[in-house]
C-alpha cells in the first residue's frame, strides 16, 4: 500500500505541475488561478494545498526541476569535458542556457527572481539562492576537473575564477531574460566572448 500511495502522490505532483507550467507559460502567471491549476490537473483545490501552499511554491518547484536536470546534465561534461577551456565553459554553460526555457518562459524567470529580491528570507528566496549556489559550484568543479586533467593551470583558485564564471553567466541570463527580444544565440555568443580571455588566461602552457 505504501508504494501505491507513493506512486499516486507522484502521479499528483506531475499532474499539478505541468498543468501548471502549462498555464504560465500560455497566460502568464499573474493571471493565472490555482483554482484554474487544480482544474487543468484533474484535482480538488485541497489536494493541490496539500502540494503547494501558493503559486510561488509552484514556480519554485519548476524552476526546481529546471535546475536539477541542467546539473544532471552537467555532471556529464564536468567527468569528461572538451580539452579547450573555451569549449568546455560553453559546453557547461550552454546547457544551462538552452535548457532554460523548457520549463520556463522568460516571463515566469522574471518573476521568480523578482519574488526572491523581494523578500530574500523566505523559503522561496532560501530555495532559489540555494539551487544558485548548486549551479556555482558545479562550475568550480569544472574548473577544478580541467586542472586534474592538465589541461587548465593549477595555480589559480578554482573556486575564486569558478564563482566568476558563474557571477557573469548568471548576469547575462538576467539580462536575456529582461529582454524579450533577445535570442538564444546572442546569449551564447555574449557570454562565449566574455569568456574567451579568461579562457586563454587558464589555458595551461
Amino acid at each position: 500500500m505504501t508504494g501505491l500511495r507513493e506512486r499516486q502522490k507522484a502521479d499528483r505532483t506531475s499532474r499539478i505541475l505541468s498543468a501548471a507550467t502549462r498555464l504560465f507559460r500560455e497566460t502568464g502567471y499573474g493571471a493565472i488561478r490555482i483554482e484554474d491549476i487544480a482544474q487543468a490537473a484533474e484535482v480538488s483545490v485541497g489536494t493541490l494545498y496539500n502540494y503547494f501552499a501558493n503559486k510561488g511554491d509552484l514556480l519554485l518547484a519548476i524552476v526546481s526541476m529546471e535546475v536539477e536536470e541542467v546539473v544532471a546534465a552537467g555532471k556529464t561534461v564536468v567527468a569528461n569535458p572538451p580539452r579547450d577551456i573555451g569549449q568546455a565553459l560553453a559546453t557547461l554553460i550552454g546547457g544551462y542556457y538552452d535548457h532554460s526555457l523548457h520549463y520556463l518562459s522568460k516571463e515566469m524567470w522574471r518573476t521568480a527572481m523578482a519574488i526572491s529580491i523581494e523578500a530574500p528570507g523566505t523559503p522561496f528566496s532560501i530555495r532559489y539562492t540555494e539551487l544558485d549556489a548548486t549551479l556555482a559550484r558545479q562550475v568550480c568543479e569544472l574548473i577544478r576537473r580541467l586542472q586534474a586533467l592538465g589541461y587548465a593551470r593549477a595555480d589559480v583558485d578554482a573556486v575564486a575564477i569558478g564563482q566568476l564564471v558563474f557571477n557573469n553567466l548568471n548576469q547575462m541570463f538576467t539580462e536575456f531574460v529582461k529582454q524579450d527580444a533577445m535570442p538564444m544565440e546572442a546569449l551564447h555568443a555574449a557570454t562565449a566572448r566574455q569568456n574567451a580571455p579568461l579562457a586563454d588566461y587558464l589555458t595551461r602552457r
